[in-house]
């Protein structure tokens, strides 16, 4: 009780705190990364993912990819915030579409530190790619785009217990495999991708505090 206490006593220090650290943390990794060769971590950790490659496992990481190549994940963002408006989620349609915003944080970044893709006389690559490499884009849209239906899914009072427990496995699960799939393909190294999930959880903290300020009524309007 007493922690409980205390983090509701000092939430807004905390949230602040932590969206503080969370900036510190990439940009120090962004520095990182434009100040060391990949020898020392990355194409070490890219050699321990592709030893275990597949033609099965291939297949199953390009289609995990798929879901963040730029026109499907512009269809998909469009469609779910489409299906919340009919619901008369209002609030929870707008919070969807803010992700796509992910994609042009994302770039800007890209062009900015301007770091090079992995290279085929490096690591094996199954995938072609374009635009530099840090941080992932896919893994960006991943944490922004899955986390916000995550904080969807917790705040809606009539999804069921065991389904949002379902929901929210299934979104963390895409999360997690589809930074391991960008890293198996060739198309990042690994902190490329770490780069675009703390970035993707700094943006899911900003949105998830406006999603939630002065709502103190959850949605009820899924069955």
């Amino acid at each position: 009780m007493k922690l409980i206490n205390f983090l509701q006593i000092n939430k807004r220090l905390l949230f602040r705190s932590s969206l503080v650290t969370l900036l510190i943390i990439f940009t120090a990794l962004s520095f990182f990364v434009l100040l060391e060769p990949p020898e020392y971590l990355d194409i070490h950790i890219s050699e321990e993912i592709q030893e275990k490659q597949t033609p099965d496992l291939d297949t199953i990481m390009i289609w995990i990819s798929w879901l963040g190549r730029i026109p499907v994940s512009v269809v998909m963002v469009v469609l779910i915030a489409l299906f919340f408006y009919f619901l008369h989620l209002k609030k929870e349609a707008v919070l969807i579409l803010s992700t796509l915003l992910s994609g042009i944080l994302g770039l800007g970044l890209k062009m900015l530190i301007n770091r090079p893709r992995p290279s085929k006389d490096l690591v094996v690559l199954l995938e072609d790619t374009k635009y530099q490499s840090f941080p992932s884009g896919h893994v960006l849209f991943y944490t922004v785009f899955f986390g916000a239906l995550i904080l969807i899914i917790l705040r809606l009072k009539k999804i069921k217990y065991k389904i949002k427990i379902f929901l929210v496995t299934l979104c963390l699960s895409i999360i997690f495999f589809g930074a391991v799939s960008r890293v198996y393909l060739g198309a990042h190294w690994f902190t490329d991708v770490l780069g675009g999930f703390i970035l993707g959880v700094l943006c899911v903290f900003l949105m998830g505090y406006f999603y939630v300020k002065n709502d103190t009524n959850v949605s009820r309007n899924v069955d």
